[in-house]
């Protein structure tokens, strides 16, 4: 199941960015700073009352002119029908209703998706509530007052929003078809290759109608087994600043990879490899998702003996945090290679559902622990007592050790490398928990 996507919209200054890390709490910093992973957070996954959805701020306007506030609200707004499935119109009981207010509430009401019209900087029930009724004036519902500062009311709020999240993101028997998310820089040659995909002896059984986000779903057949692609390119918006561009990118791209089984990251091979590429290779990474690199416009590029061996040092070197990722040379204009790119995403879904027995495991891990002694700190050592995997896509495993404090991440590193000698699992990431045991010394 792939988890509902809610985006805030609102004026500068009403408090959008001071709502969504109220509701996204500790999860909005970065733990570790992974190579190519946006240090800009525009999204967070939130729980609610055992509901987990996306949460999108589609902020970012810092304008001179009322005139550029409502087009960029407008560009905005449009950002959130495209892609959300519930969106939250924060407005200011300070500032009042104004003009921009209304105008995007126009385009929201005609959207036909749930809309929340939020009232922000509610202090005081008592002092503020006859301000808020005004708000009723904008035709989209019953006004709710919160203030995030001091974060109140935000749970009606969150009970309001989980009320509206769709009841069910998909059919079991559309869970069962892997689902594989094409993504990448503008101009890569996405759209050509799901062309290319849906060309010759392929079969399309149907487009998937009633996806509520902007990327297209496609299913497709190939050799007797069906597919969805997801495609990013669906929609191309003009945008006239470049950080709202990339900031809108971003948010197709997570939504389109929150949804996925596997991420093609689809590269430029007449550019190569460039930090925007390693931005969205992070955010597959970052969701544990299979992850394949296809490098497209292979045939545009003059070739010796060392080329490919050239293309795959720098990549790998670039997306070096995600060694597991698969590695392929395509031209979706010429066909080349689209077979095995099938292969590959077979060979990734097998990898992604892999399960290892916990005796098979514990094996590993013993010769493991005797080649390389486990790590000690003030006179303590770790020990390792056993490990077992909890879970597939991604495989998850739960290490039990005396102390947490002792594995240090080099060590869990280097366990994931004899996992990886033993059973491959190319094109996924592993993911690892540490648990203590009770036992003490």
């Amino acid at each position: 199941m792939s988890r509902p996507v809610v985006a805030i919209v609102g004026r500068p200054n009403v408090g959008k960015s001071t709502l969504f890390n109220a509701l996204a709490g500790s999860k909005i910093s970065i733990v570790q700073d992974t190579p190519g992973v946006t240090r800009d957070r525009i999204y967070a996954d939130v729980t609610w009352l055992d509901r987990s959805f996306t949460l999108i701020d589609t902020g970012g306007i810092e304008p001179d002119s009322s005139d550029i506030i409502l087009s960029q609200m407008r560009e905005q707004a449009q950002i959130a029908i495209d892609t959300a499935d519930v969106i939250v119109f924060i407005t200011d009981v300070r500032q009042g209703l104004v003009d921009a207010d209304a105008k995007v509430a126009d385009m929201l009401r005609r959207s036909q998706k749930p809309v929340l019209l939020v009232v922000n900087k509610v202090d005081s029930v008592q002092k503020f509530m006859m301000d808020v009724y005004e708000f009723y004036n904008l035709g989209i519902g019953e006004p709710i007052p919160i203030s995030a500062a001091n974060r109140m009311g935000l749970g009606d709020m969150l009970d309001l929003i989980v009320k509206e999240l769709p009841k069910d993101a998909g059919t079991e028997e559309e869970d069962e078809i892997p689902r594989i998310a094409i993504v990448g820089k503008p101009n890569v040659g996405k759209s050509s290759l799901i062309n290319r995909l849906l060309g010759e002896d392929r079969v399309i059984v149907s487009d998937i109608a009633g996806t509520t986000r902007d990327a297209v779903d496609t299913r497709v057949t190939w050799e007797g087994r069906e597919y969805i692609f997801i495609d990013t390119a669906g929609l191309r918006r003009k945008g006239k600043v470049k950080e709202e561009i990339e900031r809108y990118s971003v948010i197709r791209t997570v939504t389109a990879v929150e949804r996925a089984n596997i991420v093609v990251i689809l590269i430029d091979a007449t550019e190569g490899v460039t930090e925007q590429d390693a931005k969205i290779a992070g955010i597959a990474h970052e969701n544990g998702k299979g992850v394949i690199v296809a490098v497209n416009k292979w045939d545009a590029i003059e070739k010796n003996d060392k080329t490919i061996y050239q293309f795959t040092n720098k990549i790998r070197d670039t997306l070096a945090y995600m060694p597991y990722a698969e590695l392929i040379f395509i031209s979706a204009k010429t066909g080349q290679r689209i077979p095995k790119l099938f292969e590959t995403i077979d060979g990734v879904i097998e990898n992604q559902t892999l399960r290892i027995q916990t005796g098979v495991l514990n094996e590993i891990l013993s010769e493991a622990v005797a080649m390389q002694q486990p790590p000690s700190d003030r006179g303590k050592r770790l020990k390792i007592f056993y490990m077992t995997q909890v879970a597939v896509r991604p495989p998850t495993f739960v290490i039990f050790v005396n102390d947490k404090e002792l594995m240090h991440f080099s060590y869990t590193r280097y366990i994931e490398n004899k996992i990886r000698e033993a059973f491959g699992f190319r094109g996924t990431p592993l993911k690892f928990i540490i648990r203590e045991r009770g036992e003490k010394g």
